[in-house]
């Protein structure tokens, strides 16, 4: 199958649900909230998650999502918020990025806030995701990439279907000053159906 041609042309919805998350593209107003779920996360965000290398400001959170919302509808970057259903709290963050429109290739990245960790919504967000992707974006290729000692992300990508394809040794440095090894996870289109998890 051809790649999208011309993806600001392309209509997709901006919110979709799992069995108990609702994952969406940012609104404005929402940077208090995301912004205190990355406070009471930073310590386990810092090592591996670029952007929590310094704590951003509430306004910077705020920016940020403004901006991403504007990416959204440029088809440039896909970032997305997790809400879970029950009572509408903030669980976390994921997204689409690095797109390659002309496949259509894509990288999905998540976190979770700390007070939710251990609870099973980022694998369900992660699953949900990969069907979106597939399913809507007609997807070719999804990525999910993450530094070599980040154990539960490579869970994740694990219990979604997806195959370690290789690790990039010495890849980047990581926010701790260190040179890492980069863990990289894949599901193609013709796998999609028997290997990916499903929600």
């Amino acid at each position: 199958m051809a790649g999208i041609a011309n993806p600001i042309l392309f209509d997709f919805p901006d919110t979709f649900d799992t069995e108990r998350l609702t994952i969406s593209a940012p609104r404005p107003g929402d940077g208090q909230i995301v912004h205190s779920a990355i406070l009471e996360s930073h310590k386990n965000l810092r090592p591996f998650i670029p952007w929590a290398k310094t704590l951003q400001t509430p306004e910077q959170v705020e920016e940020a999502l403004r901006r991403s919302a504007a990416q959204f509808l440029l088809r440039e970057d896909l970032r997305l918020n997790i809400w879970r259903k029950s009572d509408g709290r903030f669980v976390g963050g994921t997204g689409l990025h690095r797109i390659n429109w002309s496949v259509p290739r894509f990288e999905i990245g998540y976190w979770v806030r700390t007070s939710l960790e251990g609870q099973g919504y980022v694998t369900e967000a992660v699953m949900g995701l990969t069907r979106f992707a597939f399913e809507t974006l007609k997807a070719e290729r999804v990525e999910i990439r993450c530094d070599s000692r980040n154990e539960r992300s490579a869970a994740v990508a694990r219990r979604a279907g997806y195959t370690l394809e290789g690790v990039l040794r010495n890849n980047d440095w990581a926010n701790d000053g260190l040179l890492c090894d980069l863990m990289v996870f894949a599901l193609l289109r013709n796998e999609y159906p028997t290997k990916a998890a499903t929600v």
